[in-house]
């Protein structure tokens, strides 16, 4: 629950911009993404737009130096606006690096934009490989194969990914078309409770990766240090405590990041699409009683956001989000409902609030950033929420290590640049070291080792 002071700030916004509005705290946004590097420190994070496409959420994970997972032309280029500022051959290194087109469907036009800019996409039919041959033969490709989703809260399976025994004759076809296949992805269902979802994934890919190499197949990419390199993508689902019953992030890291040691033999480049992860509890949702009645005994509250828009989380990612009020009083079981005409925009018919809440009066929702704008419309004419943004530009953070930089720009994100760091800064005058820049050392050794 949120205290006092973060109660205030919610009712200075709402009476400053109105209601219903999204506050989006971006300190969180860079708490989330440095916990997500923190725990997978040797997996990549693509944050997944989808989940949150607000452009200073994702203005702030790039500023975090995060990579980004889009599933449409128009995510794509909510992207590219962050990069197009960028010398030619940095844009387009970037979109090399750090872009995933994961969605297995490409229209057609689609794919001759995609060709231009030569992304990383997935695919996981041969009809797809026929239209990506034909008009997007430039950009390289990753095969989403089936895994299990059980315990997940949104499954996928029945709609994405090639069944395992037959994803390496996918990879073959592919090759034989001339098309560049890197390696491997899969998705074990969003906001997944059942970890070993996970461990069941890694162990189809390390199979299908073997099977391929038996069969000669060449699978992969070149690193900038000359390596082959096979691309796997974990996908997403990473669980957000929404109630007390979810599972532990740090125990899934711990899970993932042994199964991968023990899996593969260090030739695989492991990145993921986190996006619930990132944004969920990063936003809180303010929005207004716009009418009161009682109805078969139970208080009745109309407020001016719905599953229409905000909470349409409720329908179409199966989450809820109760509702809290900023006045004290006795609560009891009322019903909340949105401002359309249709009785289908019943928010909850068992939120717990005070029943002498009057018309004016404000509630608030938690954990609202993820699967929530997202999908709003603009039914019956209602505008979709607000969105403001907090703490939107982070304060000066420097690395320990000494160097003058911001922590995102040093220590774990840039191992190679911090140890070449530490390297100069380990000589004295004299060309000794001393017992502070040796522990220092030390320090970067350790995180090597982890990567």
């Amino acid at each position: 629950m949120i205290n006092a002071q973060q109660k205030k700030l919610l009712q200075d916004l709402a009476a400053k911009h109105g209601t219903p509005v999204l506050v989006v705290d971006h300190e969180k946004l860079r708490q989330n993404y440095l916990e997500f590097r923190e725990k997978l420190p040797t997996v990549q994070a693509y944050f997944a737009v989808k989940a949150n496409s607000d452009p200073a959420i994702i203005k702030t994970m790039y500023d975090m130096g995060a990579s980004f997972d889009v599933a449409s032309f128009q995510e794509f280029m909510k992207v590219y606006n962050n990069i197009k500022h960028l010398p030619e051959k940095d844009r387009q290194q970037f979109i090399w690096d750090n872009i995933i087109y994961a969605n297995t469907i490409k229209p057609a036009s689609i794919l001759k934009k995609l060709n231009i800019y030569k992304p990383l996409v997935t695919f996981d039919n041969i009809e797809e490989l026929k239209k990506i041959k034909k008009n997007a033969p430039d950009v390289r490709l990753v095969l989403r194969i089936r895994v299990p989703n059980t315990g997940s809260m949104v499954e996928l399976s029945s709609k994405f990914g090639v069944h395992p025994g037959e994803a390496v004759d996918l990879m073959e076809e592919a090759i034989k078309m001339g098309l560049g296949v890197e390696g491997i992805s899969f998705h074990v269902g969003s906001q997944c409770n059942n970890f070993e979802n996970y461990v069941l994934a890694l162990s189809l890919s390390s199979s299908i990766f073997k099977e391929a190499k038996l069969r000669g197949l060449d699978i992969g990419f070149t690193d900038k240090d000359g390596k082959r390199m096979k691309v796997l993508d974990i996908g997403g689902g990473f669980p957000v405590k929404y109630t007390p019953d979810v599972k532990s992030f740090t125990l899934l890291a711990k899970k993932i990041n042994s199964e991968i040691k023990r899996m593969f033999n260090g030739d695989v480049d492991p990145i993921a699409e986190p996006g619930r992860f990132m944004v969920a509890n990063a936003c809180t949702l303010v929005t207004k009683i716009i009418g009161k009645s009682i109805r078969d005994g139970k208080t009745c509250y109309y407020l001016d956001d719905g599953v229409y828009n905000t909470f349409s989380g409720q329908i179409y990612d199966h989450q809820s989000y109760p509702l809290h009020s900023f006045k004290d009083g006795e609560k009891k079981v009322c019903a909340t409902f949105g401002p359309t005409c249709d009785a289908f925009d019943t928010i909850s018919l068992s939120d717990e609030l005070p029943e002498d809440l009057e018309i004016g009066d404000l509630l608030y929702a938690e954990n609202m950033g993820a699967y929530t704008t997202a999908s709003s419309s603009f039914f019956n004419g209602f505008k979709p929420t607000k969105i403001i943004a907090i703490n939107k530009y982070a304060p000066f953070d420097p690395c320990p290590c000494g160097s003058g930089k911001q922590f995102k720009d040093c220590g774990i994100l840039n191992t190679e640049e911090h140890t070449s760091l530490h390297h100069l800064m380990s000589k004295d005058t004299n060309g000794k070291e001393s017992k502070e820049k040796k522990s220092e050392t030390k320090v970067v050794e350790k995180e090597k080792a982890q990567k």
